[in-house]
């Protein structure tokens, strides 16, 4: 379960990696944050637009199956590995540890997703958000950074508003940050009244009250700006996002 902490107006809700749900199905070791498959916690559907959050890992030379999609915007983080990704808008490609990968569904797509190499995992995290726009035509963009880019600062790597950032039909943000041990790094948010909700891939961060680890999380609401101090090397996924489904 979450706790839930509230400091003046800002509502804090904490999320301890051990309380998200869990499925091993041999070939696919997943996480779920929210509500997913055969996981369903009803205190646990979203946190406003943000719909999935899971934590996979695919053994070598599987992986999901041409399968479809509609209105949802999906943005996959490889963690460790490479993915080999297609879909019936005709993309084919690998995305690697250091990429971004995000995808309009819209009005409809399929796509399969498998680890590229059949002797090593793949690690990774699939993000689906609701869109703010119904039936849009699907779109695909993958992008490879720099280590560089996180350095202790948090990079924005989707965004509706950013030009240096992929897009997604929503008024969200995601940012990743690598940040060494003893930084302490503002993050603004750049649309008013949006959530955040913060995933701690590795390392030990404190926000407010809260000392997170590897895979906890915080979601944060009614609030302009929050402090992330490192007590040890750390990286950090911030996802921004609007509270209100429209």
């Amino acid at each position: 379960m979450s706790e839930k902490i509230t400091t003046h107006t800002m509502q804090t809700f904490f999320y301890p990696a051990g309380s998200r749900g869990h499925a091993d199905h041999g070939w696919l070791n997943a996480f779920h944050s929210f509500s997913f498959a055969g996981y369903y916690n009803p205190s646990r559907m979203h946190f406003g637009a943000l719909r999935v959050l899971n934590d996979d890992t695919v053994a070598g030379g599987q992986g999901f199956g041409m399968h479809p999609h509609d209105n949802m915007e999906i943005v996959t983080i490889p963690l460790e590995g490479a993915l080999e990704h297609k879909d019936s808008m005709g993309n084919s490609s690998v995305i690697n540890a250091g990429d971004v990968q995000v995808m309009s569904a819209g009005t409809g797509v399929y796509h399969s997703e498998f680890n590229h190499f059949p002797d090593r995992p793949v690690k990774l995290l699939q993000i689906w958000v609701f869109p703010n726009e119904q039936g849009v035509k699907p779109r695909y963009d993958q992008r490879t950074f720099s280590p560089k880019e996180f350095h202790n600062t948090f990079k924005t790597v989707v965004s509706d508003n950013d030009p240096d950032a992929m897009y997604l039909h929503q008024h969200a943000a995601f940012s990743i940050g690598e940040l060494e041990k003893g930084m302490n790094i503002k993050y603004n948010v750049k649309h008013n009244g949006n959530g955040i909700y913060v995933f701690v891939i590795s390392g030990v961060v404190t926000i407010g009250e809260n000392t997170l680890g590897k895979r906890d999380a915080v979601g944060i609401t009614e609030t302009t700006s929050i402090s992330v101090s490192t007590s040890e090397n750390a990286k950090v996924l911030i996802i921004e996002i609007p509270m209100t489904l429209e």
